[in-house]
């Protein structure tokens, strides 16, 4: 690891306090102030990182301790440490983490801490409580001694006097933590939410005025100077010798949907075909885009194309192209949305049916919605661009939709939860045409 790789890790007790707009307002201050810093996020999440992205003009990167092999997270750290220090936003509670499992790879924002050294600052909703807020502060700070916490944020609070009393309730319960700042109440500062989190940044009506709004409130409030000082070295393991990418490359000129409806794809990802020598062509599926003729791989990442299935399902060209590419034999992969539009029907939250691209025999609806939610351990049963059978992966499963019919073709994946309990097989493969649920986050190195 460079020397270079500091960071500190935003995290909070519990989500829903407010951590992710004060990690964009920080974000967003530093950057209008000239301060050089990068971003990431703890875990698997898509749409923070978008937020980020826009908020530094520079890409985010996830760090997951669970899914990343030692070396792929190493290498995200030291990508991110090029652009300066890294501002981490955490993931749910600060110990939050997989099912089942323990320690540095359970994929919190507790492990990755642990792992780099990095300290936390806690971001505490004091909107409910008042001296109170301090037993929780000290129950945080001592819970674990390889997790340290650096500083306290106060989110919410609702005047001048309740500053005064969790200031001096932290004084008094933990001495030698700092109390960063308190940020007051303040009306619009809630990001719009959908079914699988926030409504993504490109959907925003206004984003810089947020943005702007939440830099304003940041730096008004927060003692940025000495949250500056609290950057640490990172101290993981050196990442010497290539890197194995993180998924094979599809092809050597590889087409990826980008737009609205396919918007989730890790950097990590399409960067690790770059570095093994993949050319990625991007087309826009909603704009009746369609793959490069000369294109012997298409990528179709998840989004939410369950919100403009009648755009899909009119985008004759972009049909007409997915057609193509399977008929010619470039490898086709779909992931979550993009495993949806590859099958045969979507239905939409009204009932309306959409006929897709027809290349999987797959049908979904999100008419009945049912939550599938968590990490997934993955094993190919069929061999594919992905790689040989018995490849493995891992990878995290997000979405609402319910499987119509799912039969016809040869199942992708087996799967198993974090803590290793089996679960159904999850995707299909037909010819040279796969996907599943699951988005891909690194391979696994066989023993």
């Amino acid at each position: 690891m460079t020397d270079n790789a500091a960071g500190l890790i935003i995290a909070a007790p519990s989500s829903g306090s407010g951590k992710t707009v004060v990690t964009l307002g920080l974000l967003r201050q530093f950057a209008r102030t000239g301060v050089a810093v990068s971003s990431a996020k703890v875990g698997p999440d898509y749409i923070d990182p978008a937020f980020h992205a826009i908020a530094t003009g520079r890409p985010c990167r996830n760090l997951d301790t669970w899914a990343m092999r030692p070396a792929t997270l190493s290498s995200a750290i030291e990508t991110l440490a090029d652009d300066g220090p890294i501002v981490c936003e955490g993931v749910m509670g600060l110990f939050d983490g997989a099912r089942g499992v323990s320690g540095e790879a359970d994929g919190s924002s507790a492990a990755l801490s642990r792992l780099t050294g990095w300290p936390v600052v806690l971001v505490v909703d004091a909107s409910a409580q008042a001296a109170s807020a301090a037993a929780v502060v000290r129950g945080f700070a001592t819970h674990d001694a390889e997790v340290p916490i650096a500083g306290v944020i106060f989110n919410r609070v609702g005047s001048d006097a309740h500053a005064a009393i969790l200031i001096e309730a932290t004084a008094a319960a933990f001495p030698n933590l700092p109390v960063l700042g308190c940020l007051p109440r303040l009306e619009g500062m809630n990001l719009p939410e959908r079914h699988l989190g926030l409504v993504q940044a490109i959907e925003h009506p206004d984003l810089p005025g947020f943005m702007d709004c939440a830099a304003d409130w940041v730096a008004a409030h927060l003692d940025l100077d000495r949250l500056q000082n609290l950057f640490t070295p990172a101290h993981t393991a050196d990442n010497d010798g290539a890197l194995a990418p993180p998924l094979p490359p599809l092809g050597q000129r590889i087409a990826v949907a980008q737009d609205r409806a396919f918007a989730f794809a890790y950097p990590h990802i399409l960067d690790g075909w770059r570095r093994a020598g993949a050319e990625i062509l991007t087309f826009s599926p909603l704009d009746d885009g369609t793959p490069d003729a000369d294109a012997d791989a298409v990528y179709l990442p998840g989004g939410y194309p369950e919100l403009d299935a009648g755009t899909l399902a009119q985008a004759v060209a972009f049909r007409a192209g997915m057609a193509g590419a399977a008929e010619r034999g470039a490898a086709i992969f779909g992931e979550c949305g993009g495993y949806m539009v590859l099958g045969e029907a979507l239905t939409d939250a009204d009932g309306t049916v959409h006929r897709m691209l027809g290349l999987l025999p797959v049908e979904t609806s999100f008419q009945d919605r049912r939550l599938h939610l968590g990490y997934r351990q993955l094993k190919l049963k069929s061999e594919c661009a992905l790689g040989d059978v018995g490849a493995c992966y891992r990878g995290h499963e997000f979405h609402y939709a319910t499987v119509v019919r799912e039969s016809g073709a040869q199942p992708l994946f087996a799967a198993a939860n974090s803590a290793g309990a089996l679960l159904d097989d999850m995707g299909l493969v037909q010819g040279r045409v796969s996907g599943s649920f699951a988005h891909l986050i690194d391979h696994v190195v066989k023993d």
